[in-house]
């Protein structure tokens, strides 16, 4: 074997050191783990003390040590992370040769869920006292995530009037398959009856349980029901036929460092509600008085944007355009002038609209706009409306939606550079988890496991930053 490089013998014996910190180079993140968890006042966090009596357990760091090495190298499963510790040469130095069993790791994560959040905020707070966080603008999107619940194990009103259909289709066929049966002789056909017969008392059960499940959804406070993870539910995907039972995780991140400054996991196929709570953590993460937030058009509504008002947050929000005018060809809202200081609307055809009347939609006051021309001398109407005369809806705080499109307006790469902030953070989280489910169930516990995920994610950026020796002497000064 010349003109290779070849190996040690391994039955060869070795002076190896005798200290296991010669095996953990000095820029090797482990490193950073091992400071940023001695640095943290754990008790204060509410990471639980050593019970006075009974058999010693082990110390919070040494476990929160293991789960954030773990999550920074992909390593999310409890069993996995009990063998690591126990043939892991980083996991020995972090942990001090100590390898608590699977059991033990995963109580930990179940029952330090608050602790592990506080100290994913806690490491945002330093990469803000670093100056990694300019705290001028923050996008925020939202992601749907697979939960430990497969779809045939999520009950919807549509879901289960769907499966009674197959199953009473399947009844039927089965039941004319019988009859034929009965119309044979021989020990193949009763042996075939027995089958079918045996096959149709399933179904029957099915059926039963069906109707069941249908009356429990019905009494459902959101007309859902998961069985293997009661907190999931069915989610809408951008593809046809490809929804999914799972989470939507809403997050923040700074457009120039890429750090996630704000996060929160919920159970809406939706992100209409989150705008103004997701701007506001964001707010109060990153310490600044004026904060911008680029969302794009699922994050759209009157009261959310007028509350991030309220908050000191300036959203940029593209409105969607739902006009059903605009897509039969016709004039659209948008192409209806609204003159403030009269209160009027001025048409395309030039003519004036005026305040109608007032009405409450949504828990929203709407005014209504119109003008007597449509019915009489409007050459262009067919252009306009098919009914007697065209009304337009204003809500009654429309300025703040007007505003906020003006702002678009002056930044027209806004969506491009919300999309390369926050897109890519969520593509990051799964492909380390494999393109796969949570391992945790429960809204509850799937929160501290993507907390993890998020905080190895601003480790890793804030290493790209400034360095593995930088971030250590930061967090030691």
């Amino acid at each position: 074997m010349g003109r290779f490089i070849e190996g040690c013998d391994r039955r060869q014996q070795l002076f190896l050191p005798d200290c296991v910190d010669d095996y953990v180079t000095g820029d090797s993140p482990v490193r950073i783990v091992d400071v940023f968890v001695d640095e943290l006042d754990l008790a204060a966090l509410g990471f639980a003390n050593a019970a006075a009596t009974g058999r010693p357990g082990y110390h919070p760091a040494v476990l929160l040590k293991l789960y954030i090495y773990g999550y920074l190298n992909q390593v999310q499963s409890s069993r996995r992370l009990e063998r690591e510790a126990g043939r892991n040469i980083e996991l020995m130095w972090l942990t001090g040769k100590l390898a608590p069993d699977f059991k033990t790791i995963a109580d930990f994560r179940r029952d330090h869920g608050a602790a592990i959040q506080a100290a994913c905020r806690r490491f945002v707070l330093l990469c803000r006292n670093l100056g990694l966080i300019a705290g001028g603008t923050v996008a925020v999107d939202g992601s749907r995530m697979r939960a430990v619940n497969a779809r045939d194990k999520n009950f919807t009103p549509v879901t289960i009037r769907r499966r009674m259909e197959q199953v009473d289709a399947s009844i039927q066929r089965y039941l004319g398959m019988l009859d034929t049966a009965d119309r044979q002789d021989g020990e193949a056909a009763e042996l075939r009856t027995t089958r079918l017969t045996d096959r149709l008392g399933e179904l029957r059960r099915q059926m039963l349980e069906l109707e069941a499940m249908e009356q429990a959804v019905a009494a459902s406070p959101d007309r859902q029901i998961s069985l293997t993870d009661p907190d999931a539910r069915a989610m809408a995907t951008a593809g046809t036929g490809t929804g999914q039972v799972g989470y939507n995780l809403q997050a923040a991140v700074d457009t120039d460092s890429h750090i996630v400054v704000a996060h929160e996991v919920i159970n809406l196929g939706h992100d209409r509600t989150s705008l103004a709570k997701m701007g506001h953590q964001a707010r109060a993460a990153t310490g600044t008085q004026a904060l911008t937030v680029l969302a794009d058009r699922g994050y759209f509504s009157g009261p959310e944007v007028l509350a991030c008002e309220a908050a000191g947050v300036t959203p940029i929000c593209p409105k969607p355009l739902t006009s059903g005018a605009k897509a039969d060809g016709r004039w659209g809202k948008q192409d209806f002038l609204y003159q403030p200081e009269t209160d009027t609307y001025r048409c395309p055809a030039g003519e004036t609209m005026t305040r109608r009347f007032s009405s409450l939609e949504h828990g929203m006051t709407l005014h209504g706009y119109a003008t007597s021309a449509c019915r009489s001398r409007c050459a262009v109407k067919a252009n306009c409306t098919a009914s007697i005369e065209r009304r337009i809806k204003r809500w009654e705080h429309e300025e703040v939606i007007d505003a906020m499109q003006a702002r678009l307006d002056r930044m027209p790469n806004a969506m491009r550079v919300r999309r390369r902030t926050v897109e890519h953070v969520f593509g990051t989280l799964k492909d380390w988890m494999g393109r796969s489910h949570f391992k945790t169930r429960t809204l509850k516990n799937v929160g501290t496991e993507i907390s993890l995920h998020i905080l190895a994610y601003n480790i890793k950026r804030a290493i790209a930053l400034v360095g593995v020796p930088g971030l250590i002497a930061a967090m030691q000064a």
